[in-house]
């Protein structure tokens, strides 16, 4: 059976731990669904075009490029719900589909619209990120929802957007997106 990643996210900007994600996504999944998205939990600061550009520029410079990528703005939703089954319209009902999350979402996730029919739909992702450890309680909650999940073993770089959103902290990213940001005169 195919198997599916999809791995939507706020990427505000995109850092040097979304393409570590993606290019790990793209050496264990048959595809991955990838857009931006504006999560209801947070506050945006950069539109949803400009940070599709970003993660282009992420994609484009992993070595040895992968070929199962599908980036698209047509899977963009606030609901992952939604993203799910535009992504079912793209591959089919005969895949195995996994949502992907930071461990920062494993707690909040239960709170998710229609929570108990998204996980009827697909298995989670758990990617560790550091700082956010994964509570045994919040997995056996989300057990009790319903919830499949599996924790990848991956160890992505201690970066994030707010790093550079808050401080400003470039060491986050990677050359093209700064660029790209300084281009478009992002984040002032």
């Amino acid at each position: 059976m195919t198997k599916i990643a999809l791995f939507g996210t706020s990427a505000d900007p995109p850092t040097a731990g979304h393409q570590s994600i993606i290019h790990w996504l793209s050496t264990h999944f048959d595809w991955v669904g990838i857009w931006a998205s504006d999560n209801p939990y947070k506050d945006h600061q950069t539109s949803l075009d400009h940070r599709i550009a970003m993660l282009q520029l992420l994609i484009d410079n992993i070595d040895p490029p992968p070929h199962n990528i599908y980036l698209s703005k047509k899977l963009s939703h606030r609901r992952s719900l939604i993203s799910v089954a535009k992504a079912k319209e793209i591959w089919g009902e005969n895949a195995e589909y996994f949502l992907v999350i930071g461990s920062d979402l494993v707690k909040q996730i239960r709170q998710w619209y229609r929570i108990d029919k998204l996980l009827a739909e697909v298995s989670i992702l758990i990617i560790p990120r550091p700082g956010y450890t994964i509570n045994q309680s919040d997995l056996n909650a989300l057990e009790e929802i319903g919830g499949n999940y599996e924790i990848a073993d991956l160890n992505a770089p201690e970066v994030s957007s707010t790093a550079y959103r808050k401080y400003g902290n470039e060491n986050v990213l990677i050359q093209p997106v700064q660029d790209y940001i300084h281009q478009e005169k992002l984040y002032a």
